[in-house]
């Protein structure tokens, strides 16, 4: 059998290629994201990639010519954030499944998976258990639970005019597990939230929202129902969450580490919705003030007819999917893909560094050295910032891709050189450190451009001027550490690697930038920039 999964690096994907590369009956299986992840790397090295962005109508004849040949599509592809491009969102999850389901038809596929959600349901006011009959209009105040209906809408037509081809809606609960810890605490709880502390202490109380339960599924669990589902040619709706329910005492009980008594503090629903609302829009809380609802008025599943005709069962109950999570937050666990990536990033291969005996050499002035870096380190630490920002502004942008890959080139720099001033024991200034951890999110409450400036090509004119001169500078400082890599217990090659990595993003920011000013100061040109 040949699948193709469409979101193949987020949660759920990673978990679906897991449980795909342990199934004898799959000879082959296609991986499509919009980033591409490191294929040689568990668990994405079990496929082939290829790079597909769902908010262009392009897709669906590129997803089209690849599904060729395959007999099963598993959709997963499905954008959180950012909540302030809500156009983008609706885009990229409602629209996208309508181009993956089209292109699945015209590639002649027979079975399409997708992954739906409890979000999907209609409210209720009870905790009484509903099964795939009850109704998807979603819950009018989250953004997610509105597109998942819509979502469901899209799927209702497609049947009607291609009823041969089996589609299969798993509606799962919240999906957890450790190495989502990284992905999920920047989806919905932001850097503000100091969840490392977690790895020392739990709280001994935590405030929590009368009347919200919710149930959840380990990923693992959730991936053997998407694979079932293919496998089995499955057909219909499938309600998918483990046994147990999610309550205050639960909850409280994980979080707190103290099971019997569920240590809680009950605050009403209502009077916290605007204190989230107010936190999102001031940055402090990823995620807006719709998941409070959602965890209120969603209806609990009863995911008996999975049981009965996937023959699936959860492995692991809610709980201990919940504390898994808890405990990859506190961690910052992630894997070699764009949206899981580990909080620290990509960890810094042991050969690019000196021993850990290596100390600089005493015909070296090691206190300028050390300033010279630690300088570079803060100059890194400013463009990484920038150019996250960046290329989250312009995600709806066809050089969002190019964007993104420098992002990626600079985190991974950045954690090197930080690793690099650690092994010669050039820590930065006591007071620096936290002054910088400061700053950062005192500048992330602010816009990233002046106030009432769009976001059109003509800032991202001037933006990509100011990092193209900011690699020029860091090309430099590699070339400046090149000179100093004997005294610094590094090879040479490293820092000339280095070097040709700067050369290729500035040839890449030189692309971005002809695309911004061919665009910039054209007023009848139309632009893909959302403004």
């Amino acid at each position: 059998m040949r699948i193709a999964v469409v979101g193949a690096t987020g949660n759920a994907g990673t978990a679906v290629l897991r449980e795909l590369a342990s199934r004898d009956t799959v000879e082959s299986i296609l991986g499509i994201a919009r980033r591409l992840p490191d294929e040689e790397t568990q668990p994405y090295k079990y496929a082939a990639w290829e790079s597909v962005d769902l908010q262009f109508s392009a897709a669906r004849s590129e997803l089209a010519e690849l599904f060729r040949g395959y007999d099963v599509v598993i959709h997963l592809a499905w954008l959180i954030q950012p909540n302030t491009k809500r156009e983008l969102l609706r885009t990229v999850n409602v629209d996208g499944t309508h181009y993956v389901l089209e292109a699945a038809a015209q590639a002649g596929v027979k079975t399409v998976v997708v992954a739906s959600s409890v979000g999907a349901y209609s409210p209720v006011d009870d905790d009484e258990l509903r099964d795939e009959s009850w109704p998807t209009g979603g819950i009018a105040g989250s953004h997610y639970s509105v597109d998942k209906a819509a979502q469901e809408r899209v799927m209702d037509e497609f049947e009607k005019n291609y009823p041969e081809v089996r589609v299969a809606r798993i509606r799962a609960a919240l999906k957890f597990q450790g190495s989502a810890g990284s992905e999920i605490q920047r989806y919905f709880l932001g850097s503000w939230i100091p969840v490392q502390v977690l790895r020392h202490a739990r709280p001994p109380i935590i405030p929590f929202p009368k009347g919200a339960r919710t149930q959840a599924v380990h990923t693992d669990d959730v991936a053997r129902a998407y694979v079932e589902a293919a496998v089995q040619g499955a057909h219909g709706a499938f309600n998918i969450c483990a046994d147990d329910i999610l309550d205050a005492k639960t909850i409280g009980g994980v979080v707190t580490r103290k099971p019997k008594f569920g240590r809680v503090l009950p605050v009403p629903a209502k009077p916290l919705r605007p204190l989230l609302k107010a936190a999102h829009r001031s940055g402090v809380l990823a995620m807006d003030e719709g998941w409070l609802d959602m965890a209120v008025k969603v209806p609990l599943m009863d995911n008996s007819r999975a049981k009965r005709e996937l023959g699936w069962a959860p492995k692991i109950s809610g709980a201990e999917a919940l504390d898994e999570l808890i405990q990859g937050m506190a961690d910052g666990e992630g894997t070699a893909s764009a949206p899981m990536r580990a909080r620290g990033g990509t960890p810094v291969d042991e050969a690019w560094l000196p021993s850990p005996e290596h100390r600089v050499a005493d015909d070296v002035d090691a206190t300028a050295l050390r300033q010279y870096m630690a300088d570079h380190l803060a100059g890194a630490t400013a463009g990484l910032k920038r150019i996250e920002k960046l290329a989250e502004s312009f995600m709806n942008s066809p050089v969002y891709e190019d964007l993104a890959a420098v992002a990626e080139q600079i985190r991974a720099e950045h954690n090197f050189l930080q690793e690099l001033m650690k092994r010669q024991q050039f820590s930065r200034p006591a007071i620096a450190g936290p002054a910088l951890w400061v700053g950062e999110r005192v500048a992330r409450i602010k816009s990233f451009f002046p106030e009432g400036m769009k976001i059109t090509p003509s800032v991202l004119v001037l933006e990509t001027e100011l990092m193209l001169s900011a690699v020029t500078g860091k090309l430099h400082g590699w070339r400046t550490m090149l000179n100093e890599a004997q005294a610094l217990g590094v090879s040479s090659e490293v820092f000339r690697q280095l070097v040709d990595d700067a050369q290729e993003q500035y040839a890449i920011l030189e692309r971005v930038h002809k695309y911004a000013r061919e665009q910039a100061f054209d007023e009848d040109r139309e632009t893909d920039v959302d403004a």
